[in-house]
């Protein structure tokens, strides 16, 4: 028998009207054992919730949270709304006894992150996850198999990153992201750092050592009211980091670039080890680069299409390609595969962001900008 979740989502703009078109393609998922279904929706702007109204069965929409909370008709949230407001909203989600999936960086500081994790730990019962949809992608899915299969050898190096280019345009009018107050210091970091983490972290690749390269390249910004105001926070950053694991230590290069020209949204992760490399991009979904080599032997990168084979088997052929609303119906499916059956009764291995792996983050962003 399915198992229905009853979701309400917090902040109807762009990762919102996803989330529920990742609903409406449930049927796309072959024997989960659970069903997500939209309930209810909230957003400040009463506007936003108009599309909710006209795709989805809402029995709730309000510009007022609370009423999500209270609702006996939501058993879990997914929250997507500026990093400013992650503590006190995370917080009340929690206390409501709403299971939780929340964007990242879970928090607009190292600080607010802390004072999330304590109310997680006041309430085990509810499973709370971070967003993180690339690493879904069969190419990186076949990365983390290999290292969990530990084919690598000793890791030489690894090098992971998330890259945008719109704001190379100078005229591109100011955001929520380009002010301190609602993206924090992390600049760049905290809005696409968790995608570039995620993967390290799973693997326990924690950081010994961080060193930062950091930009702010366009230092203002329209305000779409005809002014010129300040865009404060870092456009791009590389962090080069050492990594101490299984008896080894390592260099990891970490990047988070909103100016990286030609790049429209691009995530990639390379592994080099003495056994076998591989590198994925989000770039070329069907292409998975892997060299094996042997000592003695010649040295060859393989061109693999690895073609449309997800963590949740799915109805789509193996010929087809992959994309990102695939990646965000596969991340969700892990999300509520977990609440309904528990870390050890998944029908695949692969979870979400965990509390920790966000906090992780936290950790290596606040010592970039510290160095």
């Amino acid at each position: 028998m399915t198992q229905v979740l009853r979701f309400g989502i917090i902040g109807c703009g762009l990762m919102g009207r996803e989330f529920a078109s990742a609903a409406a393609r449930w049927c796309h998922l072959t024997d989960i054992g659970v069903k997500p279904v939209i309930t209810a929706a909230c957003d400040t702007n009463e506007q936003a919730l108009t599309w909710f109204r006209d795709n989805t069965a809402l029995t709730l929409a309000t510009t007022d949270y609370q009423e999500l909370l209270s609702s006996d008709e939501v058993d879990a949230i997914y929250c997507a709304v500026p990093h400013h407001l992650h503590a006190d909203m995370y917080g009340d989600i929690i206390r409501a006894g709403k299971h939780l999936l929340g964007e990242k960086p879970f928090g607009i500081d190292q600080a607010a992150n802390t004072h999330i994790n304590q109310v997680i730990a006041d309430h085990p019962d509810v499973v709370v996850r971070c967003s993180s949809e690339f690493p879904f992608y069969p190419g990186a899915m076949r990365i983390v198999k290999a290292l969990e299969d530990d084919a690598f050898g000793e890791i030489i190096n690894v090098e992971a990153g998330f890259l945008h280019s719109s704001d190379l345009n100078p005229n591109k009018a100011i955001n929520w992201k380009r002010m301190i107050a609602y993206n924090g210091e992390y600049g760049c970091m905290g809005d696409l750092g968790m995608h570039v983490v995620h993967i390290p972290a799973r693997m326990g690749w924690r950081p010994q050592q961080v060193a930062a390269q950091l930009s702010n390249i366009v230092r203002e910004r329209p305000d779409g009211k005809g002014n010129m105001v300040p865009c404060e926070t870092w456009d791009n950053a590389t962090l080069l980091t050492r990594v101490e694991a299984g008896g080894t230590s390592f260099p990891m290069t970490l990047h988070t670039k909103r100016i990286a020209p030609g790049e429209m949204n691009t995530w990639f992760l390379t592994v080099h080890g003495t056994r076998t490399s591989m590198h994925y991009s989000t770039k070329y979904p069907r292409t998975l680069q892997r060299l094996d080599y042997t000592p003695g032997g010649e040295q060859a990168w393989q061109h693999i299409d690895v073609g449309y084979a997800s963590a949740y088997p799915t109805i789509t052929g193996g010929i087809f390609e992959f994309g990102f609303p695939d990646a965000m119906l596969q991340m969700w499916a892990a999300f509520c595969d977990e609440v309904a059956h528990g870390r050890m009764g998944m029908k695949q291995a692969f979870y979400c962001v965990t509390p920790d792996e966000a906090a992780l983050s936290h950790e290596v962003f606040t010592a970039a900008l510290a160095g």
